[in-house]
């Protein structure tokens, strides 16, 4: 089963850990928290930076910020790093079988349903922010 991409959750594991550093944090410091390659985290930062949510001082000033984490939903984030094509979450197969009942007729019945579904993940992650994750740190 394919899943949902890892950087979503390694970038919501990013913006928190700045969230509650009090310093500016540098990718290599969030590449030991993350378990990753820093060449990892650098390329993620730079979806987060692309997309208004991190700014980087340079050399070796680290990661901050650009809008308060109270302000940061995980759907911003979902957004910012998880490249899904014509912006739907699940993909059709495509060239079905016209000749066949449900070949010809799948990707139309199911889309509606796979939109609703993406609508309703996307609700819900809008409702969630950095700050709120935060404060369930323990």
């Amino acid at each position: 089963m394919k899943q949902i991409s890892t950087r979503f959750t390694m970038a919501v594991h990013i913006l928190s850990i700045i969230a509650v550093s009090s310093n500016e944090v540098t990718s290599d410091y969030i590449a030991g928290s993350v378990n990753t390659n820093p060449v990892v985290i650098r390329r993620l930062i730079g979806m987060l930076k692309k997309a208004g949510l991190v700014d980087v001082r340079p050399g070796v000033g680290g990661a901050f910020l650009l809008r308060s984490p109270e302000d940061i939903t995980l759907l911003d984030i979902y957004r910012a790093v998880n490249l899904i094509e014509d912006n739907r979450l699940f993909g059709m197969h495509e060239e079905s079988n016209v000749l066949c009942l449900v070949g010809r007729s799948i990707e139309k019945v199911l889309q509606s349903e796979l939109n609703e579904a993406q609508a309703a993940m996307e609700q819900r992650l809008g409702q969630t922010t950095i700050s709120q994750l935060a404060a369930r740190f323990e």
